[in-house]
């Protein structure tokens, strides 16, 4: 029996995907609602070919918005060969176009639609923190102007996540209130629930996250939370702080599996003191665990404390876009602050880690009971 062409089965993967979710609402959402172009701006686009039903509706959409779209596609095996083959240069900074190409956007979207998750499962981790460190100041102009991040979905995220195509898709869509009549409405709705969320956690000092194998303590004082609503993460659903450098103090064991660079991470145990990770272990990946803490100093304390928010999103799928907004979860990240709120930890890494409360836990503001069992006190 003859096998159908490469280009035939790509076809085949786009059709099932626009069964579930509509791009050109979907671009309309990250147009409309994330990125809000003015007239003139020069909009950054970048992603796969996979994406390429989204990237042409993006087009459409930032050019209706009477702006220019400039789409940058990567090529299968782009980013593999990049850091088999790259010099120091290379690795050390950022190519000099690049940057001002970062300096003159006005707006910035990317979009995860890999072809193959563990395409980066080989590289040394210290190659890619060393390119991660080369790249700060591109890094830190892109967070400079209004940006956004977002996902197609592939067949090679459907194999993470243990579903169908169509069942990645249509999971996508519940997951970023494309299935709402009205997604913005949606997306203010959440936006008014997590600003009373932040109401609640004005003013608290001390956060206490209480599960099996976990009780860890942080100090938030003075520091600002952020209503994360979709508008930099599409999905989202968190409020997010960064607590105070040298509060953590206690033992916390992530309960969801991660996959940074397609390494298989599970079972991370760590133990702070004054701050600081004094004992840590892992079930599965725990030489990536040795070595992300082993980036630079800031890598050894949190630079993020968050809670998720949103039910549409009901289980991990190895994406933290998606896993850290799970309704009912607390993450931390390991690594570097973000300065609005007031968090001053710095670091090349950024790995978020997530704690399930769903089943028996809780999450305690200066004692008393904001969530238990992943179910919010009365706001």
């Amino acid at each position: 029996m003859p096998h159908s062409s490469p280009a035939l089965d790509d076809q085949d993967d786009d059709a099932v995907v626009a069964s579930e979710l509509d791009a050109g609402a979907f671009a309309d959402l990250l147009v409309g609602y994330c990125l809000e172009p003015e007239p003139g701006d020069q909009v950054l686009i970048r992603s796969t070919d996979l994406a390429a039903p989204l990237l042409v509706e993006l087009q459409r959409a930032v050019l209706q918005a009477d702006a220019w779209p400039l789409l940058r596609v990567e090529l299968p095996g782009q980013t593999e060969s990049f850091y088999r083959h790259a010099k120091d240069r290379h690795l050390d900074g950022a190519s000099p176009l690049g940057l001002e190409e970062a300096r003159q956007a006005d707006r910035s979207l990317s979009i995860q639609a890999p072809e193959d998750t563990r395409a980066l499962a080989d590289i040394d981790p210290e190659t890619l923190a060393r390119a991660a460190r080369g790249r700060h100041e591109s890094r830190e102009l892109t967070l400079s102007s209004r940006w956004a991040t977002t996902l197609w979905p592939t067949a090679a995220l459907a194999e993470q996540a243990g579903m169908s195509l169509r069942e990645l898709a249509a999971f996508v869509s519940r997951a970023t209130f494309l299935d709402r009549t009205d997604p913005i409405r949606a997306w203010t709705g959440l936006r008014d629930f997590q600003a009373r969320l932040i109401e609640r956690l004005d003013g608290v000092e001390e956060l206490r996250i209480v599960a099996e194998g976990t009780d860890l303590t942080l100090n938030v004082a003075g520091r600002t939370w952020v209503n994360s609503d979709g508008r930099r993460n599409m999905p989202s659903g968190e409020v997010f702080t960064g607590p105070l450098e040298a509060s953590a103090t206690g033992t916390i064991r992530y309960t969801v599996p991660s996959s940074p660079a397609g390494v298989d991470v599970a079972g991370v145990e760590l133990t702070f003191q004054d701050g600081v990770v004094v004992a840590h272990g892992a079930d599965t990946g725990a030489d990536y665990l040795e070595r992300a803490l082993a980036t630079d100093d800031g890598a050894q304390r949190l630079g993020e404390v968050g809670i998720g928010t949103n039910f549409g999103i009901d289980r991990a799928i190895g994406v933290i876009l998606f896993d850290e907004k799970i309704g009912g979860t607390v993450h931390t990240a390991l690594g570097r602050s973000y300065p609005e709120t007031g968090g001053t930890n710095e670091s090349a890494l950024h790995w978020d880690l997530i704690c399930d409360l769903r089943h028996g836990g809780k999450l305690l503001a200066d004692g008393e009971v904001l969530q238990e069992d992943g179910r919010f006190a009365t706001l």
